[in-house]
């Protein structure tokens, strides 16, 4: 698209625009827009009655926004975004701007479609295959070629069930074989070919159509040795006595081995050697050599070629933005989330952001003196960030993000002070982002911990556009006499209060989305459950519970003995973290309501009980160990802090020794190392 100047905000009119007929003669479309056509007089010739003659000459005028649209088409994807973009070459008018990227996200979900030559057995050509199998490689191998029907090589396709084709040259001039060449390739929509022993010389029409898309491997490092095959190219090495050799993948060119070199691989000549030995070792490196061409293909978009330009015009400057990075995007977000940091604000830090480094007054917040600890943690929240792409729906992400780390620092006894964000991206959407740290204020804002700062980092062909994760880091701080467990005060007969989940909270996604797939359904599904929300994507990106201000004022009455936020790993794996090895736990769970979520999960996926137990947090986030004697006192404060948490003893402390869970039904009763689940209920 040729945009006015200015556009999208204001932008002058009636620019007289030149080189339409070239653009359209270089064989692309333009379809106009923002555009008018006027009429001039032009000065014509003088009539034999001295009169002077006048010709009408038309003009396109600018008259909008989006100006013009330029299209063209080609072979593929890649040459069509290049060929279009040398139409554009030749449009000219005061100010013209035009996007440097298109193309870009298709290509970045695109597998590169891959056609093989061979004549032999195409040992080289096995790595790329199973690569691109096995997805380690983002293209596909759609079609092999051969002039020899017996050829190895069409085996190994039929093996990976890839099309394998051998056109016969008998009676037939080279011109006229690689035209059927081109012919099958056209069928399956090439990109790009790769020559992997093949023994005949291509045609210059052949070369010519497929420029910059045409590679070769040569078992030799270019350009020595150029010009010959196999064995006499090894044996040339030997007796030249050098002491490295190598392979090489280079583009093909009219002239033999003498295109430029992509990549080139080496190793050592042995004394040992024999052409034999020497090919054996090479034709290992011609697979890695070939995966990573095909890899730089792509990043190239398409071509080791540069796309084509006017004749004597200049070289474009490159600049940030066109290799897929906005700094003024990432400026913009920044701009738009300072107010959210700026509404973190909390003794110690004013919680601004945009400076180099993020400062933290420990003696204004009542920490300073030998006896406070730090405690710093950092997590992220998981595939459950595929739901919220899928869905667009960003914002529950960031409270998400900070409980998964905040939680983690409370279970020490310490109070989180403040807290970073990073960012990752493949393109950086501002209003996506803004969503996410907004989600990140907010639930700092709830725990008292100050968002002091972050990065956001755009890396384009790191990440498709879509795509983005997130981690978080914050940094707390506890009295030395005030920091859990302490384990010397733990003792059987200690009871475990256990705190609710909202449901599935950050872990596990993997399995969940497993499950949602395997039963037919997708994220606009309704719930097939009981549940306050209509659709499956709701119930499942419900947030992480925040369970610092709870936690901290239990804990500030120096009644609790340890804590545990359970996240991967489940009941199973996080209560033994903060027990002592002599000591285990033993669970109640009719003592705590089971969200409908889990019980879904379970059957629609046919998830035993200990998977279900040591996957998810069955309902219970975060626990908490006290003596007998002050557990209803700490569960009347939890309770008066926060009306809506659901708290209850869910479990004892008990000698390891003394948990038992033989001879039970394994789905009603569940025995780890240190844990006894029991009166399981789904």
């Amino acid at each position: 698209i040729a945009a006015s100047k200015g556009y999208p905000e204001s932008y002058p009119k009636g620019l007289l625009i030149d080189g339409l007929a070239e653009a359209e003669a270089s064989g692309a479309l333009l379809f106009h827009a923002g555009t008018r056509l006027v009429t001039e007089e032009a000065e014509g010739s003088v009539s034999s009655g001295g009169q002077r003659r006048f010709a009408l000459r038309p003009s396109v005028l600018t008259n909008g926004g989006r100006v013009l649209a330029v299209v063209a088409s080609g072979r593929c994807h890649d040459e069509a975004v290049r060929n279009s973009y040398f139409g554009l070459q030749h449009i000219r008018f005061d100010g013209m701007q035009y996007r440097r990227d298109i193309g870009r996200r298709f290509l970045s979900k695109y597998r590169l479609r891959v056609a093989i030559l061979g004549s032999t057995r195409g040992t080289s050509s096995l790595p790329v295959l199973e690569a691109c199998a096995s997805g380690a490689l983002a293209a596909e191998v759609c079609v092999v070629l051969s002039n020899r029907s017996a050829a190895p090589i069409l085996e190994k396709a039929r093996t990976h069930s890839i099309p394998a084709v051998f056109v016969s040259s008998k009676d037939r001039t080279r011109e006229q074989y690689d035209a059927e060449l081109m012919s099958v390739l056209d069928e399956f929509s090439v990109d790009v070919v790769l020559l992997v022993g093949y023994m005949r010389i291509l045609s210059n029409g052949f070369v010519d159509r497929y420029e910059g898309r045409l590679l070769n491997v040569h078992p030799s490092l270019l350009p020595a040795f150029a010009g010959g095959m196999d064995l006499n190219v090894h044996q040339a090495v030997l007796d030249s006595k050098v002491a490295e050799t190598g392979c090489t993948v280079h583009l093909v060119t009219r002239e033999v081995d003498s295109g430029p070199i992509v990549v080139q691989k080496r190793c050592s000549v042995l004394p040992t050697d024999d052409a034999n030995s020497l090919k054996t070792r090479v034709q290992a490196l011609e697979g890695v050599a070939l995966i990573e061409a095909i890899r730089l293909f792509r990043a190239c978009r398409g071509s080791l070629f540069p796309p084509p330009t006017l004749e004597g015009s200049e070289a474009e400057a490159l600049t940030y933005a066109q290799s897929g990075v906005s700094i003024d995007a990432g400026n913009q977000l920044v701009q738009m989330i300072k107010p959210f940091a700026k509404s973190t604000a909390r003794v110690g830090t004013a919680a601004s952001i945009g400076g180099f480094g993020s400062l933290f007054d420990m003696g204004a917040a009542g920490y300073s003196g030998e006896d406070t600890l730090l405690v710093g943690s950092t997590d992220g929240v998981g595939t459950k960030l595929l739901i919220a792409q899928q869905t667009n729906q960003h914002k529950t992400i960031g409270q998400d993000l900070v409980g998964m780390v905040v939680n983690d620092v409370v279970v020490t006894g310490a109070e989180p002070l403040f807290f970073l964000d990073y960012l990752a991206t493949g393109h950086l959407d501002v209003s996506q982002a803004s969503d996410v740290i907004e989600g990140v204020a907010l639930a700092c804002k709830q725990c008292n911990c100050a968002l002091v700062g972050g990065e956001t980092a755009e890396m384009p062909q790191m990440y498709s556009d879509n795509k983005y994760d997130v981690a978080g880091f914050a940094v707390g701080a506890v009295r030395r006499q005030n920091l859990l467990p302490r384990l010397e005060s733990l003792c059987a007969g200690d009871l475990v209060i256990g705190l609710s989940s909202s449901g599935v909270h950050s872990n596990g996604f993997s399995l969940v989305r497993r499950v949602i797939a395997h039963s037919g359904l997708d994220w606009d599904s309704k719930c097939p459950f009981p549940s306050d929300h209509q659709f499956i994507k709701d119930e499942l990106l419900r947030p992480t519970v925040l369970y610092v201000k709870e936690a901290l004022t239990a804990m500030n009455t120096g009644k609790v003995k340890a804590a545990a936020h359970i996240t991967g790993g489940g009941l199973l794996e996080n209560i033994p973290r903060v027990l002592p090895d002599h000591l285990g736990v033993s669970l109640d769970m009719s003592k705590w309501i089971l969200p409908p979520v889990f019980a879904w999960l379970r059957k629609a996926g046919s998830i035993k009980s200990p998977e279900m137990l040591r996957t998810f947090n069955c309902g219970i986030g975060f626990v908490l160990v006290v003596a007998s004697e002050d557990a209803p006192n700490l569960l009347e404060l939890i309770r008066s802090t926060n009306s809506s948490m659901h708290c209850e003893v869910i479990g004892t402390i008990e000698q390891v020794d003394a948990l038992s869970g033989s001879g039970a039904d394994p789905e009603s009763t569940v025995k780890a190392d240190q844990v006894l689940v029991h009166s399981i209920k789904w």
